[in-house]
């Protein structure tokens, strides 16, 4: 007689089908403003400020308090749902023109969902935080945009959010 256990659960591999659409599909020029309660007049441009070892700042911070819903600002795949040094709990998600969106310093993930779900815009993906390198900062949304692949190519995600 076996013990009977559980699979663990594994992730849902990033459909081709899903991809060839979603690189085929346009970025839209305005993109909606991913922290729940935030207006357009909240918004400051902080892309290209003077960060740690000589970096800049490579997105946009969108002050909030912590646990405040954050939105997926577009349809797309999850690709990642981590943690690392600098953005602490992240969210990676490739969106329409292959672009990939970036959420970082989110204090949790949304836990329902998985790496390679399929979401639409709107979609709840986590709560405004300060984790990784922010956490002697004020709560806040890091809504990075890279166009040349994940972490490359950066542009300034703030016009997209006007």
């Amino acid at each position: 007689m076996t013990a009977c256990t559980t699979a663990p659960k594994k992730t849902a591999p990033l459909v081709p089908k899903s991809l060839i659409q979603l690189k085929a599909m346009s970025l839209a020029n305005h993109l909606p403003i991913p922290v729940d309660g935030i207006q357009e007049k909240n918004l400051k441009d902080t892309w290209g400020a003077a960060r740690s070892q000589g970096r800049n700042h490579e997105g946009i911070d969108i002050l909030a308090p912590r646990g405040t819903k954050v939105f997926s600002t577009t349809e797309g795949i999850i690709s990642s749902l981590k943690s690392n040094n600098l953005g602490g709990k992240v969210v990676w998600i490739l969106g329409p023109s292959g672009a990939w969106h970036y959420y970082a310093h989110l204090d949790e993930h949304n836990h329902r969902l998985n790496e390679g779900d399929y979401i639409q815009k709107g979609t709840l993906i986590g709560y405004v935080g300060n984790t990784g390198n922010a956490r002697h900062t004020a709560p806040h949304l890091h809504y990075g945009l890279y166009l040349a692949g994940k972490g490359r190519g950066a542009v300034n995600p703030y016009p997209y959010l006007r």
